[in-house]
This record gives C-alpha cells, sequence and structure tokens, in this order.
C-alpha cells in the first residue's frame, strides 16, 4: 500500500508550466474584449467601497465568480485537473456569499472607511491597497515577463479576481463576517500560489505576500473591533 507520506507537491500538478500558460492565453483570446467590462467593474466596484456602498459593490462583484466559475474552473482549468470541478463549486459559493450583504446589507460598516481609527483604518487601508494590487498591479507585473494573452485580469482569471474581492472584503466588511467572505479568496490564493511555486513561477511570490497582507488586515480588523467593544 502506498503512503500518502511518499507523496510530493509536484504530485497534485499534473501539468507544466508551458502548458498552464498556455491555458490563460487560450482563455484570454476567448473572451477579449470582455476584459474591459470585466476590469470597469472592479473599479466601481472600489470606487463604490470607498463611497461605503458596499452593497451595490458587492452586488457587482457577485456574478463575476459566478462567471469565473464556469468558464475558468469548469470550462478551462478542468482540462488539466480533475479538481478544478470541485474547486468551481467553491467559487459559485462565494457569489452566493456576496449576494448576502449585496441583498441584506449583512456584515457591511455602517460608518465609511475614512472615519476608521487606529488600527482599523490600517487594515482597511491595507484592503484598498489588496484591491488595487489585483486590479492593476498584478496584470501589470505580469506584462513584464510575459506574453500579452498570458496577462491575467480581474473577473476573467481566478488570481486577480480572488485578489481584488479579498480587498474589497476588508474594506466593506466588519465582524466574524469579515471572515466568512474571506475565507474562499484566502484559500484559493494558497492552492494558486503553490501551484505557481510548483511551476517555478515568478508570479507566486505575489500570491504569498498578498496572502499574508490579507490574514494581518483581517486580524488588525477583529483586534480593533474587539478593542472598540471593551472601550464601550
Amino acid at each position: 500500500m502506498t503512503s500518502y507520506a511518499s507523496y510530493q507537491l509536484q504530485d497534485f500538478v499534473p501539468f507544466s508550466a508551458e502548458v498552464y500558460f498556455r491555458l490563460l492565453e487560450r482563455i484570454s483570446e476567448s473572451w477579449w474584449p470582455l476584459h474591459v467590462l470585466s476590469l470597469a467593474l472592479g473599479i466601481a466596484a472600489v470606487v463604490l467601497a470607498l463611497k461605503n456602498r458596499g452593497r451595490l459593490a458587492c452586488l457587482l462583484i457577485a456574478p463575476v465568480w459566478a462567471f469565473v466559475a464556469l468558464v475558468f474552473f469548469r470550462q478551462h482549468y478542468a482540462q488539466l485537473n480533475w479538481a478544478a470541478n470541485y474547486i468551481a463549486y467553491a467559487f459559485f459559493a462565494q457569489a452566493i456569499l456576496l449576494l448576502l450583504p449585496a441583498l441584506t446589507g449583512f456584515g457591511l460598516s455602517k460608518s465609511a472607511a475614512a472615519t476608521m481609527p487606529g488600527r482599523g483604518a490600517v487594515a482597511i487601508a491595507m484592503g484598498g491597497a489588496i484591491a488595487v494590487t489585483g486590479l492593476i498591479v498584478q496584470p501589470l507585473i505580469a506584462l513584464m515577463g510575459a506574453s500579452g494573452w498570458q496577462v491575467q485580469v480581474f473577473g476573467i482569471h481566478a488570481d486577480p479576481t480572488a485578489i481584488t474581492t479579498l480587498g474589497l472584503v476588508l474594506m466593506l466588511l466588519r465582524g466574524w463576517r469579515v471572515w466568512l467572505l474571506a475565507a474562499i479568496p484566502l484559500i484559493w490564493l494558497l492552492l494558486s500560489g503553490l501551484t505557481l511555486w510548483v511551476l517555478q513561477a515568478t508570479a507566486a511570490w505575489l500570491l504569498f505576500v498578498v496572502l499574508a497582507a490579507a490574514l494581518s488586515a483581517c486580524v488588525l480588523l477583529c483586534r480593533f473591533l474587539s478593542a472598540a467593544g471593551r472601550t464601550r
């Protein structure tokens, strides 16, 4: 009987870097120029978050997660990895979770991000930086070392969609709801980062940096809220 301890991380990535990046190219080629609309949606969501219009921001990005689940995972990534179909269900679940605050205001902050003092303001500023990273910084970094069609874009590919959503969650939600809506994006960034690390892709470091920053921001927000509760 084969021991699970004999497996290495490489055994769970059944494709090469060349095959993976060619997959990204096919997705981009197939859906251009939808990239323009999806990027505009992401920018609009960040602007709405800054204006404390959290319900509308969540409503804009919820369908994006369902689209990525169907197109990126079910139609394309599943050709390389059988686990993609199961990950797609998680992305569908995230779309539903985003509809909760969009339709009911569940967990959304009642005050503008700019009015949060101390550690709360730091965490929210980190959320804004993370959102901008997903929308702009990651595509620009990728463009420096890859062909244009390999650049991942919010709303089309999984990584920038998860990064941008993490930033928005940190900007908009409070309490334990932050962890509820951040869990799936965090898990995906860990899985994707490990995959890229196995493929020896330089993009892996960015995902790990974002993952660490998002976790730190979540902890800061929880500590700030706990401290605020004790002072009341």
